[in-house]
């Protein structure tokens, strides 16, 4: 039986600052960011905006009525929750208004939180095969103003829906994967920004992949050539190329120019969103089906997912025929051509801003975010969230 992914969209605030008038204002040289990191613009997200209603936004676009009947699990993958105890996936399930006989968790491993849900979503198709599970991947990447992650900061959310017989990608059995507890990235509970050993974890990303990768060949025979792409966990866009240029070398110059080629494209969105954690890898994969022209069905896709701290896996998919058909294309270039730019005044006042801690109320006025879904305020210690359309 196939099992995959039958819709994919993703959401992203409405504002956005340039890198090149942050690098500036940084005192950096402009290049620092968009060559040497490879961002050219990251996105703002508004107190409005929060994992529950990006990952609510990102999946109202794809589900139907039909999809709501048959979804019976909602797995919300992320590493900014906003709820000790309470999953990100409950709000959501309430804000599409799917049915209650459904289970909705939370799965958190760093940016690897995704994949597990995917994973263990095919698990659940396997034994249930008329459901759909729905996976959300929604995260703000925060490191703090003037600091040197900032470059690296981003919000937005993917949405995925697991099927069997996928009308876009069929992902196949064969994956590796493995575990290492080490500290080159973390996130205290006390802190709502993260602490990064930026050098310690480049180097452990691309020690994963040369490990899963390696796994991976032991276990299938299979080699570069047999892939058309292979899209990577992107908390920057440079990243994945440091991961495989080591390989190149061993590659024909076909295979190479190719691999090469395509991993740009498959940057695309997120140069211009920043990194969202646990959707970086699916924004790269969305970027890659809607920006490739030549992609035909049958091609496959590896998949490189890290999740500092540290879990990584190598998994694929297969395309399958009229794949483009099924894609939001225009709508995800429409939502990005209409954000708002912002200063960098007005984006270090949008950091700033923080929703009370201490059980006093406070109200947003939707017209302020054009957001179908957002967050309307807080009451009693609860946030209040809002359906514009419901």
């Amino acid at each position: 039986m196939k099992i995959g992914i039958d819709k994919i969209g993703f959401f992203a605030p409405h504002m956005y600052i340039d890198m090149v008038n942050l690098a500036e204002a940084r005192g950096d040289d402009p290049l620092k960011y968009t060559k040497g990191i490879g961002q050219d613009e990251m996105a703002v997200n508004p107190v409005t905006q929060d994992t529950v209603t990006m990952a609510a936004n990102a999946a109202l676009q794809l589900i139907d009525e039909t999809d709501r009947e048959k979804i019976d699990f909602v797995i919300f993958g992320t590493e900014t929750g906003i709820d000790h105890s309470k999953a990100g996936a409950v709000y959501v399930n309430s804000l599409l208004g799917l049915k209650k006989n459904v289970r909705a968790i939370e799965t958190k491993q760093a940016c690897y939180g995704a994949t597990a849900a995917i994973q263990l979503g095919r698990g659940h198709i396997a034994l249930n095969p008329d459901s759909k599970v729905l996976v959300l991947a929604s995260d703000i990447a925060r490191y703090g103003l003037a600091t040197p992650g900032e470059v690296t900061q981003g919000a937005g959310a993917v949405a995925i829906l697991l099927s069997k017989d996928p009308k876009i990608m069929t992902i196949e059995q064969e994956s590796t994967y493995q575990t290492d507890d080490i500290m080159d990235f973390w996130r205290p509970v006390y802190s709502d920004v993260a602490i990064v050993d930026g050098k310690y974890s480049n180097d452990k990303y691309i020690e994963f992949f040369a490990d899963v990768w390696s796994a991976y060949k032991e276990k299938t025979n299979r080699d570069f050539s047999d892939f058309e792409a292979i899209c990577f966990h992107l908390p920057y866009t440079r990243m994945g190329e440091k991961a495989l240029k080591p390989h190149l070398e061993s590659m024909s110059e076909d295979v190479a120019s190719r691999l090469e080629s395509n991993y740009k494209i498959s940057t695309t969105y997120n140069r211009l969103v920043g990194n969202i954690y646990t959707g970086s890898l699916y924004l790269s994969l969305l970027s890659l089906l809607e920006n490739q022209t030549d992609l035909k069905a049958g091609a496959r896709i590896g998949l490189y997912s890290y999740g500092s701290g540290s879990v990584g896996e190598f998994f694929t998919g297969i395309l399958e025929e009229g794949f483009r058909e099924h894609l939001n294309t225009a709508n995800h270039k429409e939502l990005l051509a209409n954000r708002k730019e912002v200063t960098v005044a007005e984006y270090e006042t949008e950091f700033l801003k923080e929703l009370p801690t201490d059980g006093s109320s406070i109200e947003y006025d939707e017209e302020s975010d054009p957001a179908t879904i957002y967050l309307s305020g807080i009451k009693d210690h609860m946030r209040q969230y809002k359906n514009k359309k419901s």
